[in-house]
Parts: C-alpha cells; sequence; structure tokens
C-alpha cells in the first residue's frame, strides 16, 4: 500500500517539513538512543524502526526504570499507545510539550523532523533529572534568581526612555507638503518625484 498523494496545503506543508529534516541530526538521535538501551534498533530506517513504540518504552524504561510494561503487537492502536507511554514519560523527566511530537507525527511520518527534536529535549531533560545519559545539543541552563535591593528597583522607577521625551530615532516631518507625506512615485502635482 504506497503513501496517499497530498494535494495543495498538505503538500505544501510536507514539502517544508521535508526541507527541514537533518539526516544528521536523525543520526545522532539513533546512536543515542541505541547508547542508552544498549541495543541497536530493529530496522535500518529510523521512523519504521520506532512506528511500533517498543523501541521507545525500552528508552523510557531505562530513563525511569519500570515506567511502561512494553506492548508489542502489530495493532495500530496498541502501538499508538506505546508513543503515547513514552511521550508520557518524556513529560514526566520535564520535557515542554512544545518540544514533543504527537503521536500521529510518528505513527503517519507525519513530522519526521519533530521525532529526532523530541529526542533530543528528551536526551537534555534526562540528564537534567539525573540520568546517567549524554546529552544532544546544548546543555540546558540553570535557573538562577536574581533580587535587587530596595534602593536599586526605586533607582529604575526614575529613569526615563528615550521615547518618553518624543524622540524616535530622527523621525521628522521633512519631506512633507502640504500636510501630505510623499513616499516616492508619482505626486500627481509635479509628475515623477
Amino acid at each position: 500500500m504506497s503513501a496517499p498523494r497530498k494535494f495543495g496545503i498538505d503538500r505544501e506543508i510536507a514539502a517544508k517539513l521535508a526541507a527541514k529534516y537533518d539526516v544528521a541530526r536523525e543520526v545522532e538521535a539513533r546512536q543515542w538512543m541505541e547508547t542508552v538501551v544498549g541495543e541497536p534498533l530493529p530496522l535500518p530506517e529510523f521512523q519504521p524502526a520506532l512506528k511500533d513504540g517498543v523501541f521507545l518504552c525500552k528508552l523510557m524504561n531505562v530513563l525511569i526504570p519500570g515506567f511502561v510494561k512494553i506492548k508489542a503487537s502489530k495493532m495500530p492502536f496498541v502501538q499508538m499507545e506505546n508513543i503515547a507511554k513514552f511521550l508520557q514519560g518524556c513529560e514526566q523527566l520535564g520535557c515542554p510539550k512544545h518540544d514533543l511530537f504527537q503521536t500521529i507525527d510518528l505513527y503517519e511520518n507525519k513530522n519526521p523532523g519533530q521525532v529526532v527534536d523530541a529526542i533530543f529535549s528528551l536526551s537534555r531533560h534526562a540528564a537534567k533529572a539525573g540520568c546517567d545519559v549524554p546529552i544532544l545539543g546544548p546543555k540546558l541552563a540553570d535557573r538562577r534568581e536574581v533580587e535587587f535591593s530596595e534602593e536599586v528597583l526605586n533607582a529604575g522607577k526614575h529613569v526615563i526612555n528615550t521615547f518618553q521625551y518624543g524622540y524616535s530615532g530622527g523621525a521628522n516631518q521633512s519631506g512633507t507638503r502640504n500636510g501630505r507625506r510623499e513616499i516616492g512615485g508619482v505626486d500627481p502635482g509635479r509628475g515623477a518625484v
């Protein structure tokens, strides 16, 4: 069975997502997952190897021991349930929802780039949560609270922004005539400007 043909905006969206996909990032994500789980992905193609969610559940069980019961099945709803459990584990480790993909993105291969981005995010958040795993991409920054004294806060109240004085970077009324500003082109009274 071949993939359904896409038309109109669906085709444009698919083309944009395909252009954005970075194979090198996929390779990094694959190597990270195989290193953490301790076994290779079952298929050479990345997305089809993850489609049933089994490898993702194995990965999550390494990061959060005993998190999910792995269900290997050819039934679509079981496979999508595995993917959904993986995504729940990602959120539990601190991954923000906007870094993750939707189940359908992986299951129907709609947004492969987002799947790879989610693996990168998972590596960072798992490491921050205390898992002994390598990090893909930049390390997450630690939150740092800054406290100002009452004196510093009060001093800031008296600083006046230059826009409050009316200065806006040199804008003026030059180039206006009869209350109109000419931008260029044709002036009905004079011809070409």
